[in-house]
């Protein structure tokens, strides 16, 4: 398992690794999503950034691939399982990916407020509308927190940002990490990831539990309530030092005045 930080990196190669936009295209129309991812790529490419595209086409593959994409592309119509519907399941996951709307028709245009669309665009794509919402989507993507884990198992890499993990979960010599994707599960010591995101806003409340304080509602003696609904354990021994903790990192981002 290897922890990447930007500030870390010092050659060219790895920096464009780590700006790498992560995109999908999902439509159930083969030719229209093909034309799509395309036309992202070219757009991209005359803005010098790197990405990854991949192309899907239905809602469900999407929701079940194993990575996360920064922005995702959805068609609204689509049959089975349509665009709304997957933008919810997303939104439901507490993701916090960038929805771009693709539809032929303006009729679902308020009910994309609902799953918080970063924005709606109507077939056929206007190429330079497209280039404009993408600059922007890109922004947005890059303002937030860049650092990330790269985790291995089975012959599986996946890159982890730590904005959107929730807490890691240590059983035996095996870490699941439990985030907005879900639960990913490789080898790891959860004593050296304690060490390696010390100054990173976790926190070890458990001997079992390493905990992001971004995510932390409320607390008591016992466990930690988190955003998600979800609760973990606190070690007694542990619950002074985690007061201290999550005050001052409350203080840091601009949580408490």
């Amino acid at each position: 398992m290897n922890l990447r930080f930007p500030g870390d990196v010092g050659n060219r190669t790895e920096r464009e690794v780590v700006n790498m936009i992560s995109i999908a295209v999902c439509d159930d129309e083969v030719v229209e999503c093909c034309r799509l991812a395309r036309k992202i790529k070219e757009s991209l490419e005359q803005m010098n950034i790197m990405c990854t595209i991949r192309q899907f086409c239905n809602g469900r593959e999407l929701l079940q691939a194993p990575e996360s994409f920064d922005i995702i592309f959805l068609d609204i119509i689509m049959d089975d399982f349509d665009g709304m519907k997957t933008a919810q399941k997303f939104r439901d996951r507490a993701c916090d990916n960038i929805l771009v709307f693709v539809s032929s028709s303006r009729e679902y245009v308020f009910e994309a407020y609902d799953v918080e669309a970063f924005h709606y665009l109507l077939k056929p794509v206007d190429d330079k509308k497209l280039g404009n919402i993408l600059r922007k989507a890109v922004h947005k993507s890059e303002s937030r927190s860049q650092d990330y884990i790269i985790a291995s198992w089975e012959r599986q890499k996946k890159k982890l940002f730590l904005d959107g993990i929730y807490y890691f979960e240590a059983k035996g010599r095996i870490l699941d990490v439990h985030g907005a994707d879900g639960i990913f599960t490789y080898y790891g010591q959860i004593g050296e990831m304690e060490d390696k995101l010390r100054e990173k806003g976790f926190f070890r409340c458990h001997k079992s539990f390493l905990a992001n304080l971004r995510y932390v509602n409320s607390y008591n003696r016992q466990e930690l309530m988190l955003d998600n609904g979800e609760r973990i354990a606190i070690a007694k021994r542990r619950y002074e030092a985690f007061c201290q903790e999550i005050l001052r990192f409350m203080r840091e981002s601009g949580g408490i005045v």
